[in-house]
């Protein structure tokens, strides 16, 4: 999924953290959420400005973030040894 278009990040909104499509809320929001047990359902009920498509985005986003650390750190030991 390209999040590109859904995910923002500007600096005078949220502290500059991820928001969806310049809204108040947060990626970490989301996954917290989510974590916490929430359903996509549960999260579009009580967020009705968000989409599934939204959601879909912060899970794509947060994936693209896990890899490029893992990138980095494999890179870090491999620059090491």
């Amino acid at each position: 999924m390209d999040y590109h278009s859904l995910i923002t990040i500007e600096p005078d909104k949220r502290s500059g953290k991820p928001c969806i499509r310049g809204l108040r809320i947060t990626v970490f929001d989301v996954l917290e959420y989510l974590a916490s047990g929430m359903t996509t359902e549960n999260i579009l009920a009580e967020f009705p400005d968000l989409t599934r498509e939204d959601i879909h985005a912060c899970l794509a986003f947060a994936a693209d973030r896990e890899r490029q650390s893992l990138i980095h750190i494999t890179k870090h030991y491999e620059t090491a040894a």
